[in-house]
């Protein structure tokens, strides 16, 4: 006899095995070794894939591709899918700017300080500081909630199945809730005002309104820049003007009443508009025509 080695038979797995782990009805210990085993037996993985069915194989394939590539939804998104909001919808609401994390930790730091100096300064009449500040914080939100400048889902939004309005709607009354919500729990901040405190609701609505009524034909920066603007110039003359500790006009009840028919005329002139807040791609020319015209 040879001093040579005798070479060792080879184990593979069995067919019946094949077939059962082909239908994943194999039982463990088997299934762990027939696992282990087909990792370094190309002859065995061979006879595996003689064994599967191509069409279910590329059908694997692609539920696994599918389920790779679908992007993760974030807590906002899921909370909205859970609420049976439509997939598209909960898509384009979760991806406004201005209902993320960084977005709503500036706004509450904003005014948290505002009622800290608001408290600080003890205002006889109303913490004017505060008052003049919140109703601005909705009306930005609403500004950076849309738009092709500022929405980081703006291509999306403009294939979406939603009329142009209804999701400016959507997002607006997404944020007008936060950013309500947030200037509600700052008022509770501020307990010796009373009722005082909220003489900031009524004017956030009416800008807010006011802001998306002049867009479509200032533009989503430039009209909610305007209104905020005018809003400040209007505090700093009733400021000027006034005399001694009274209120400002734009928290006195006169002032509230206006606020209020502000809102409710500005949402009659937004819906009469509504159909120019539709969303489109802007046009790019044909390399061959030049000012609009044929080469």
């Amino acid at each position: 006899m040879s001093g040579g080695t005798t070479p060792r038979k080879t184990w593979h797995v069995a067919d019946e095995h094949l077939r059962a782990y082909d239908r994943g009805e194999l039982a463990p210990p088997l299934l762990w070794s027939t696992d282990t085993h087909l990792a370094g037996c190309a002859a065995c993985r061979a006879r595996l894939a003689a064994l599967t069915d191509p069409v279910a194989l590329e059908e694997g394939w692609a539920r696994l591709d599918a389920e790779l590539d679908a992007p993760r939804p974030g807590p906002l998104e899921a909370l909205l899918l859970r609420c049976g909001v439509a997939d598209h919808t909960a898509r384009l609401l979760a991806a406004t700017p201005v209902l993320r994390r960084s977005w709503l930790i500036a706004l509450t730091a904003v005014l948290v300080m505002t009622v800290a100096v608001s408290d600080t300064l003890r205002s006889a009449d109303s913490p004017v500081l505060f008052l003049a500040l919140a109703p601005l914080l909705p009306l930005a939100g609403v500004a950076l909630a849309y738009g092709p400048a500022l929405d980081p889902a703006y291509e999306t939004a403009v294939v979406a199945p939603l009329h142009g309005f209804r999701l400016v709607l959507l997002r607006t009354v997404a944020v007008l809730a936060t950013g309500l919500g947030i200037n509600g729990l700052a008022t509770l901040a501020l307990p010796g005002y009373g009722l005082r405190a909220l003489a900031w609701l009524l004017p956030a609505l009416a800008l807010t309104a006011t802001g998306l009524a002049l867009t479509p034909r200032l533009g989503p920066v430039l009209a909610p820049a305007l209104t905020g603007g005018a809003w400040t110039a209007l505090l700093l003359v009733a400021r000027a003007t006034r005399h001694g500790d009274t209120p400002l006009p734009q928290f006195t009840a006169a002032g509230q009443g206006t606020a209020a028919a502000v809102a409710v005329l500005a949402t009659v002139l937004l819906f009469r508009l509504r159909d120019r807040f539709d969303l489109t791609t802007p046009r790019t020319p044909h390399p061959g025509q030049r000012h609009g015209g044929p080469s």
